[in-house]
């Protein structure tokens, strides 16, 4: 049993909770527990062998004996009751965008329909419209959220798909049998949602290698098997492909089932144009046939006389045209991110403390955090009215004299309200070292509203980023309608920052929109979100998608160290 199958299993108690119209802070409490095990640092074991379960922030008494039930028995009494109650259907409905608990409730006792396809073709024979608290434009939001999530189906969050797929890898490693072992594919790029999870070993005994992969306990349904690969579906619903190839094979193969498709049919005519032929298996060279095996990437690409070209560029957008001329990026590393400039603490609706939130920036070797808890608008986050700020404002100044190591930076995540206004006066944004400004309501206003109501966040002198601009949730959000291209250039114009923000259920700003940020002089500021400690370890997914986006250092302000971070925000 492993830490995301607990963490899977309490998000499923919760949502069901929610369907069942259960009291607010017991589902909260659910989906709290489920983050903080989902990103715990170790086997949930071992985490318990150090600290017991119930003084883990997010775990109390109650939820430590379900843990312990679980650890037990795979599963717990409660949640087998819960799935006996309801129909399984009902929570996939969840997943549709658009659709809330509560409407999913409403459907289901009105109209009896408890899955994706009954529930589309109600909305397609105008029954949804008639149901208490919905409308036409409900309907039609329903039968575009099915749309997308159909458009998606199959498609896992790279989170979820990098949790199993190492999980894997590490399996794989103990095998006598096995020599290299490594993740290729989409997930190995980085994509933002991958199709499947693709796993590359290299072996002189692959039907060892298949016989002991497929006793990798999350597997439910062996699709294929062959002599040197096999193709499985796990309990999750993801497939996994293991590949296995000779070992003097295994970084051509590994460039190869990297990708992308046209990154390697380029890659190819490079190989062409210099007498050679490049596949899964070597580079041959056509007059003599003779065949070089690379002992790495690097050298492969080298061989080609190029430089090495990380995976997460290999989407054919320019990147060997960019090698050839020596107009590669500079690679982001995780060690030229000097702090996180987004962080949420129990102030407002995070987990963890002023002092833990601090404390876990230092253990990642920061040398700033800011504190950016909700505005008073966002009632339901127990956002911070003009008091609680000060008073957090007055605390934050004096842990700054009192922890040595980390600056702690005042700041506030504001609402930018529907009428364009911000949550709070000038007066005392000033006082902040960061302003946040964010779009948590109205999602649904025109496409010039929207715009509009971003574009007054920027024009105001102390907004610095702008966080997760489209607002999208992968999976479950569409981004709302705005018009980028207008808020490129007004962010650009007022050197307002735009963010991407890290978790890896928004990773908002995309890759691409990123990039285009970048090319019209606008900087990033690459942020966790996070609500609690664990949340912080999320900033790597935002460093892999701003190297998709061609980011360097010098693009990103919290790459930035102190005193240049300082004069970057005062400038506003």
């Amino acid at each position: 049993m492993k830490n995301f199958e607990i963490a899977f299993i309490f998000s499923d108690i919760a949502d069901m909770l929610e369907i069942k119209g259960e009291n607010f802070f017991k589902i909260r409490a659910y989906r709290k527990a489920a983050h903080v095990i989902g990103n715990l640092p170790s086997d949930i074991r071992d985490v318990m062998i150090q600290t017991p379960l119930e003084e883990i922030d997010g775990i109390g008494k109650a939820l430590s004996g379900k843990i312990q039930e679980i650890l037990k028995t795979g599963t717990c009494r409660f949640y087998e009751d819960l799935k006996r109650d309801l129909p399984r259907g009902l929570v996939e409905m969840l997943r549709i965008p658009g659709l809330g608990a509560k409407k999913v409730r409403v459907i289901y006792d009105t109209l009896h329909i408890s899955s994706i396809d009954e529930l589309e073709k109600a909305a397609k024979s105008h029954q949804l419209r008639i149901l208490p608290g919905m409308g036409v434009k409900t309907e039609q939001t329903i039968l575009k959220g099915i749309q997308m999530l159909k458009g998606e189906a199959g498609k896992t969050l790279l989170s979820t798909g990098i949790i199993i797929a190492e999980d894997m890898v590490t399996m794989l490693k103990t095998m006598t049998e096995v020599q290299n072992v490594d993740i290729v594919g989409s997930l190995r790029r980085r994509k933002e949602m991958i199709g499947n999870i693709d796993i590359l070993v290299s072996s002189y005994k692959p039907e060892d290698v298949i016989n002991g992969f497929l006793r990798y306990p999350r597997i439910k349904e062996i699709i294929a098997r062959g002599s040197a690969e096999t193709n499985v579906r796990l309990d999750l619903g993801v497939q996994a492909n293991l590949r296995i190839v000779e070992p003097s094979s295994f970084y051509c193969a590994m460039q190869f089932f990297t990708g992308s498709k046209d990154h390697n049919t380029k890659l190819r005519s490079v190989a062409r144009k210099m007498g050679f032929n490049l596949n899964e298996h070597g580079i041959y060279e056509e007059k003599s046939g003779k065949v070089f095996y690379p002992e790495s990437e690097e050298e492969l690409y080298h061989f080609l006389e190029l430089p090495y070209i990380i995976p997460e560029l290999r989407e054919d957008r320019g990147e060997i045209e960019a090698a050839m001329e020596g107009r590669l990026p500079t690679v982001l590393e995780k060690e030229d991110i000097k702090g996180d400039l987004h962080v949420h603490t129990d102030w407002s609706d995070g987990a963890c403390s002023l002092e833990t939130m601090i404390d876990a920036a230092k253990a990642l070797g920061y040398e700033y955090i800011a504190i950016t808890d909700h505005s008073k608008s966002l009632k339901v986050a127990r956002g911070l009215d003009e008091k609680r700020l000060k008073e957090q404002i007055d605390i934050i100044k004096k842990l700054n004299k009192e922890v040595e190591g980390i600056r702690i930076l005042t700041g506030i995540e504001m609402d930018i309200l529907s009428d364009e206004t911000m949550d709070f006066d000038d007066d005392i944004l000033k006082e902040l070292d960061v302003v946040i400004a964010s779009v948590h309501t109205g999602f649904k206003q025109d496409r010039d509203k929207l715009t509009r109501r971003i574009i007054a966040a920027c024009e105001n002198p102390h907004v610095d980023i702008i966080a997760h601009p489209t607002g999208r949730m992968l999976g479950k959000r569409d981004p709302y309608d705005i018009d980028m291209d207008l808020i490129f250039k007004v962010a650009a114009e007022t050197h307002t920052i735009l963010e991407i923000n890290s978790s890896p259920d928004r990773l908002d700003l995309n890759d691409m929109m990123a990039k285009k940020a970048k090319e019209k002089g606008v900087k990033i500021s690459i942020n966790t979100d996070a609500h609690e400690k664990e949340g912080l370890k999320d900033m790597r997914y935002g460093i892999w998608n701003a190297r998709r986006a061609w980011l360097e250092k010098d693009d990103v302000v919290n790459a930035m160290p102190l005193d240049k971070l300082l004069k970057e925000l005062s400038a506003r």
